[in-house]
């Protein structure tokens, strides 16, 4: 047991990276979702990597992990077995990550949002074990997730071996970037006060996703749009204010496509909102991506996504107007 234990603990600090808060030390980069598949992994469909990464980029879930599930549950959806396709097997579970219809009914996603939620597609049956996952612990208390997922120690014992394998497997990433998702901002790379405040900023605002949002929430399960960023500018020591409203005027100003990861994007959208008076905002992470808390039938409620789109109003730089809290 102390062998398997050491094992996912390894396990746990190899692969969690920004989101897993095991250790002090803050993340060389910060993983993003994507569409892109990476290079090849192992005995992984492409198709079936692309969701992976996209699901541990979504939910902070590491990506081998959900690999694993898969792998275990249906051969990443290669499986003839009954349930698979479709129907359900002996004990009521469908699907290619094998989802209970009640578990379903409580965690399903609308991966690919085509208005429906099908625990047969793995568009959607992926990111909802992440979401499953995340909602039992993971990444913090893998072994205690992948047990709620399956209740059997030699499951989750074969859940971690695969992931060891798969992440054994993947390709080195070049220095300064991690692996977890398709897309990565170096933190190096970014204008960083003293202190390495954006790093504090993005790493609380990542370890977020997946929790829920709730309008007027401050935290620490549930969030809304403006309450999360000023939790995570509190994280890193600095005090900005409370509402959308109020943070628009209070950052610097900053041109379009000049943006960097630790400004805010805002949004004319909500009610009683306009183009000089934005009502929701994102934390920038990547170039065109931010985390935002986005609405409570978003799917994650909290996760990463492009801010370029029609809305867009602008961004700011709060670091350049204020002191750190003392």
């Amino acid at each position: 047991m102390i062998a398997v234990l050491a094992g996912a603990v390894l396990l746990i600090a190899v692969l969690v990276g920004v989101v897993a808060g095991a250790t002090a030390q803050h993340p060389a980069c910060v993983p993003v979702s994507g569409t892109g598949t990476g290079a090849p992994v192992a005995d992984i469909p492409p198709a079936y990597l692309a969701l992976y990464r996209r699901a541990a980029a979504d939910y902070g879930i590491p990506w081998p992990v959900l690999a694993a599930v898969g792998a275990v549950e249906s051969d990443h959806g290669r499986s003839r077995a009954p349930g698979v396709r479709s129907g359900q097997n002996a004990f009521g579970a469908g699907g290619p990550m094998q989802f209970l219809p009640g578990t379903w009914a409580a965690f399903g996603v609308d991966g690919n949002r085509d208005g429906r939620t099908d625990r047969y597609d793995p568009a959607d049956a992926i990111p909802a074990a992440a979401r499953y996952l995340r909602h039992n612990g993971a990444p913090t208390d893998m072994r205690k997730a992948l047990y709620a997922y399956n209740h059997s120690q030699a499951y989750v014992s074969n859940v971690l071996a695969r992931a060891r394998r798969y992440q054994a497997a993947a390709p080195a990433s070049p220095a300064g970037t991690a692996t977890p998702g398709p897309g990565c901002a170096p933190v190096s790379a970014v204008a960083n006060p003293p202190g390495g405040a954006v790093s504090k900023i993005i790493f609380f605002a990542m370890a977020q996703r997946g929790k829920r949002y709730v309008f007027g929430a401050t935290g620490p399960h549930a969030w809304d749009c403006s309450s999360l960023v000023q939790a995570a500018y509190r994280a890193a020591g600095y005090t900005i204010p409370r509402t959308t409203f109020q943070q628009w005027p209070f950052g610097v100003r900053i041109p379009k496509g000049r943006e960097q990861p630790g400004d805010l994007v805002f949004f004319n959208s909500g009610p009683g909102t306009s183009s000089n008076r934005p009502g929701h905002v994102g934390l920038v992470i990547a170039p065109g991506k931010m985390v935002a808390a986005r609405c409570s039938t978003c799917q994650p409620n909290i996760g990463s996504e492009s801010y370029r789109r029609a809305d867009w109003i602008g961004a700011t730089r709060p670091l350049l107007r204020f002191q750190p809290a003392r």
